[in-house]
């Protein structure tokens, strides 16, 4: 690979996708940017050459479009090195409240799209790059390892593609060169939980301020949410040139505690029930 690299990255609209595009652009990167209406960034485009900023058309959702953007970003740059896994919606409400049709909404970007993403990268990396290999950078949240409260059904979807993301980290073949790390967010300030943000009404048995689900909104709605974007960005730049990436990536000062504290439950609860299994096999 050359010092430069190309990004295919999608949801540059707001959020993560546009701050991690601006980076890598002002870091001499190039990106194939990828969201639903590229008039969103027609700022970039206006200050960015087409010969390192190529804003394409795309609702991940749909496969033949997933395909077709990589494509054209083959043809225009040639390679694809790292693909930034990020397009996402979040609409909270406690799990018994949830709207099927915004559930269902919420798994077709976040497992579906972001899975569709995985495919058409695998293939690019293997199949197109030459030489061979890539990166591929999970957008997933310290959700994908520790249930929500108020937020359940968006953990959900992060569990999902942490569980796909190991299975095909387990799946290929080291010769192809293909690096896949999860990363896993606390909470930021983005537009994700700012003019983008979707909370149902509680039901009046959870309209409860001494309850999780209640705690977890307000916080997330408040102004104590300190995560930098840009920051988290930075280090996924950052994270980009590492020659031994890791397989998790956790950041944000508010996602270690909660990931440290489910790891000591659940070894605690391994430890003392593990004997429970010790015979269950069928006796010869």
């Amino acid at each position: 690979m050359s010092s430069s690299k190309v990004w295919f990255v999608t949801g540059v609209s707001s959020g993560f996708g546009r701050t991690l595009t601006e980076l890598a652009l002002k870091s001499g990167d190039k990106v194939a940017a990828t969201l639903r209406k590229p008039e969103a960034i027609s700022d970039l485009a206006s200050k960015y050459s087409a010969d390192v900023l190529l804003p394409i058309q795309l609702d991940v959702t749909k496969h033949e479009q997933v395909k077709a953007a990589f494509d054209r970003a083959l043809t225009h740059f040639g390679r694809i090195d790292i693909v930034f896994n990020n397009a996402g919606v979040d609409v909270m409400s406690e799990v018994e409240t949830m709207v099927e049709a915004d559930a269902r909404a919420m798994f077709e970007v976040n497992f579906w799209g972001a899975a569709f993403v995985t495919q058409e990268a695998l293939h690019v990396f293997r199949e197109e790059n030459k030489p061979q290999g890539g990166r591929l950078l999970q957008v997933s949240s310290g959700g994908g390892v520790v249930g929500l409260p108020g937020n359940g059904f968006y953990a959900a979807t992060k569990h999902a593609l942490e569980g796909l993301s190991e299975s095909v980290a387990k799946e290929i073949d080291p010769a192809w060169n293909i690096k896949i790390t999860l990363l896993e967010f606390g909470v930021f300030r983005t537009q994700i939980i700012g003019d983008n943000a979707k909370i149902l009404p509680h039901h009046p048995a959870y309209d409860n301020e001494s309850l999780a689900g209640y705690q977890f909104h307000k916080h997330v709605m408040s102004p104590n949410v300190r995560g930098d974007a840009e920051k988290a960005m930075s280090q996924v730049l950052r994270l980009s040139r590492l020659e031994d990436p890791p397989m998790r990536l956790m950041l944000g000062n508010d996602v270690s505690p909660i990931i440290r504290d489910k790891l000591r439950v659940f070894g605690g609860e391994l430890d003392k029930y593990e004997s429970w299994s010790a015979d269950l096999d069928v006796d010869e």
